[in-house]
């Protein structure tokens, strides 16, 4: 009996931390202008104008909610570089990512990080993307499936 209990208690936990959101908070910064176009840990160039963060930990290309919970502005980031290498911080980022949350003049702020899940990015349709066409009507056939018929 307290098998069953201990191996249904390990699934239901481990239930909860694969489909659950890790949820964190603490300390962000964000990089300094002149690190502006250097290459960062995983192979791009840091762009100051991407939504994008370092981590120590988490994966490259792992989407992070940010919440400043000093004015409640949030964003979303990825995480594309290592860091920060202060034990005072938890996330470095991008200058456009900090100048959305409002930090810019303090240099840092406490945040709530939030892991999104792979699909937790709905698709945003662009200006030059086209909608796409509605799907044929298939009770009346079209036209020209009878016009080789006569």
């Amino acid at each position: 009996m307290i098998n069953r209990l201990a191996v249904c208690l390990i699934v239901v936990l481990l239930t909860g931390i694969i489909h659950g959101q890790e949820t964190f908070k603490g300390n962000a910064s964000y990089y300094s202008d002149k690190l502006h176009g250097r290459k960062m840990s995983n192979g791009q160039p840091y762009n100051r104008d991407s939504m994008t963060c370092a981590h120590r930990k988490l994966p490259f290309g792992t989407m992070l909610k940010v919440k400043n919970l000093k004015n409640g502005k949030e964003v979303i980031v990825k995480v594309t570089d290592r860091g920060p290498f202060s034990r005072k911080f938890i996330v470095d980022l991008s200058r456009a990512a900090a100048r959305q949350l409002d930090i810019i003049a303090a240099g840092f702020s406490m945040m709530e990080f939030t892991v999104l899940p792979k699909t937790g990015i709905p698709y945003k349709m662009l200006a030059e993307d086209k909608p796409v066409p509605p799907l044929l009507d298939l009770d009346e056939p079209p036209a020209y499936f009878f016009e080789n018929e006569r």
